[in-house]
């Protein structure tokens, strides 16, 4: 079998200044990368465009599928554009207004409108991924006095948390809409919903993707305490899941934040959702050539919980080693899921939230793996449906799906263990479809005569009607 297939953990890579040419694609490609996500937060709409068209020309030329994930900004609060740069010390006393730009030296412009409704004498408030904090005095006239208790560098555009308190935020904003809207047009093949708080959340944001016309699978990203308290009515109407480990661990404490990333897990995972651990994975790798021993030990023990994807943020948008860390993921993935300790059983038990007759048909094709020392699953399908039920087994094989749909063979980048081919095979099965086959697995997979693989699909036609056989099949008979 071609190395290609010995990763089966999922990489997302975040595009930036470090990494926004093609040949930069390329190279992310070839180190790993099978999903790219795109930061709304920074940059225009017509440079996400020129990105989202050369991540999938670059793709089509290496005749690879990689997905493109639109993260939306969200209800992110940020400290507005300063006049300068200020030095902060503990016990200085601030003013905060909301405002986008600085328009007196003495008050510092928030962009948040409800700052004032949702702080109260003694809220704590963070500032820059906690670098920074200042305890409120008093609220008066829309303006919020403060202390600083932990000073630092304040600079624009900084990220402001107030733990437990943002009942005024706006579950999809203004702007996310609008890059919803963009993210249709485009051709997105996924989502990223920043702040879930409830099901209620997604459901909003789904409704906006029906309305411009689309049904692209929403991303939740967890990172707000409420999250966790409603996490599996949230994981219920998602379509996949990312622990977003950086504003959780400002929003609960850093101490909760392992616990949490494996509780998420453990129900995305009993759902059938995929899901991706994201932030700080290889940080040190913006500026250094390899990781520190607790970052690799980071990335080993998210896959041992369970995930499908580990992601990377500045270290592939704006680090000076993008494609090493890469590299250095998928080697992180490779040798983790080659050990004794990876034997990870997805709670293979039927959920009956899920249809029935496929979970028979993917359980019983994993089953088989080891009855026939399979090398590969084959599965077939128009959706993705049952491909996606079979990842979640985590199968001891890779899965080789085949699809009609370029557009599910790049969503389907993000399961783990899958790898998409795109073939108009919607044919009833006989000898020469399973001739086809043969070539196909041998010539494009790497299998060899007399091995075995199982097959899932759906008959009377292969492809596009609901998965309802398996069986065995050894190739070259």
């Amino acid at each position: 079998m071609k190395n290609e297939f010995l990763k089966r953990t999922k990489i997302v890579v975040t595009i930036g200044p470090a990494t926004e040419k093609e040949e930069n694609i390329k190279e992310l490609i070839h180190a790993g990368a099978n999903v790219f996500r795109l930061n709304t937060s920074h940059g225009t709409m017509d440079y996400h465009a020129n990105t989202i068209r050369l991540i999938k020309e670059t793709a089509a030329k290496m005749g690879v599928y990689a997905a493109v994930m639109v993260d939306l900004q969200g209800p992110k609060i940020r400290i507005g554009n300063l006049k300068k740069e200020l030095e902060i010390k503990n016990g200085d006393k601030l003013v905060f207004e909301h405002s986008l730009e600085q328009q007196d030296d003495s008050i510092i412009p928030v962009d948040y409108k409800g700052i004032a409704n949702d702080v109260k004498k003694g809220s704590r408030v963070l500032i820059d991924d906690g670098k920074l904090e200042i305890i409120v005095d008093e609220v008066e006239n829309n303006k919020v006095y403060a202390t600083v208790t932990n000073g630092g560098i304040l600079k624009s555009r900084k990220g402001l948390n107030i733990p437990g308190s943002t009942a005024s935020l706006d579950a999809v904003t203004p702007k996310d809409i609008e890059f919803i809207k963009f993210a249709v047009e485009e051709k997105a093949d996924l989502i990223a919903l920043s702040f879930v708080r409830q099901k209620e959340d997604v459901l909003l944001a789904k409704k906006y993707i029906n309305d411009f016309g689309a049904s692209t699978p929403v991303i939740s990203k967890l990172e707000k305490p409420d999250a966790i308290k409603n996490l599996a009515d949230i994981v219920s109407v998602s379509d996949g899941i990312m622990v977003a480990r950086g504003d959780l661990g400002i929003e609960l404490s850093p101490v909760d934040v392992p616990i949490c990333q494996k509780m998420i897990i453990k129900e995305a995972n009993r759902q059938r959702k995929p899901v991706i651990v994201a932030t700080q994975m290889l940080e040190s790798m913006i500026n250094e050539p390899i990781p520190t021993r607790a970052e690799a030990s980071d990335v080993a023990n998210a896959i041992l919980d369970g995930t499908d994807a580990v992601m990377l943020s500045g270290e592939t948008s704006v680090g000076n080693f993008a494609i090493d860390a890469v590299k250095m993921m998928s080697k992180i993935a490779v040798s983790t899921e080659n050990s004794c300790l990876y034997e990870f059983d997805t709670d293979k038990e039927f959920n009956d939230e899920i249809a029935l007759t496929r979970q028979a048909i993917v359980f019983g094709a994993d089953k088989m793996l080891k009855y026939v020392n399979a090398k590969a699953i084959l599965s077939f399908s128009h959706f993705g449906y049952s491909t996606r039920l079979m990842s979640k087994l985590k199968p001891s094989a890779p899965v080789i799906m085949v699809s009609d749909m370029e557009e599910t063979c790049r969503k389907m980048t993000l399961a783990w263990g899958v790898y998409p081919f795109c073939k108009k095979w919607d044919e009833t099965v006989d000898s020469n479809l399973l001739l086809k086959i043969d070539e196909f697995l041998i010539n494009e997979v790497g299998l060899k005569a007399n091995d075995y693989v199982v097959i899932t699909g759906s008959a009377p036609r292969l492809i596009s009607g609901r998965t309802n056989f398996v069986r065995v099949h050894k190739i070259g008979t």
